[in-house]
């Protein structure tokens, strides 16, 4: 008699979070330069009854933690660290904006690979479409 397979992280996460009756977990994804339509989302999404994960802040506006150059080179890799750990914690990703970069065209597809949907705010701008 075989023993059937051990159960992934994935699988004991997702199974964890359905027996705490957790509602839908979305991460938004985009560039920077989109907060407002990030907050805008946000609003809708946690409208909606949903957990929303999102960067955290703009690199672009000037502040003390990032205005040394190599600093700003870390906190950038791992805040990169930090988004793709949202998108595994998340059950969906929303692409927010009406153009997408080299960074959030990245987290697409690292979704993808592990099999979570990803909805856009602008579906026109989907690499896969």
């Amino acid at each position: 008699m075989s023993q059937p397979p051990p159960r992934t992280p994935e699988e004991k996460l997702a199974e964890a979070k359905e027996q705490l009756r957790l509602p839908r977990i979305v991460v938004i994804c985009g560039s920077t330069r989109f907060m407002t339509e990030m907050t805008e989302a946000d609003l809708r999404e946690t409208g909606a009854g949903r957990i929303v994960l999102k960067p955290g802040f703009d690199m672009r506006s000037p502040h003390g933690l990032w205005s040394d150059p190599a600093e700003a080179a870390a906190l950038r890799a791992r805040l990169g660290a930090l988004h793709r750990a949202k998108i595994r914690l998340a059950d969906e990703v929303l692409v927010v904006g009406a153009r997408i970069g080299d960074s959030t065209r990245a987290e697409i597809t690292y979704a993808r690979s592990l099999g979570k949907p990803v909805r856009f705010t602008h579906p026109e701008v989907d690499p896969d479409a």
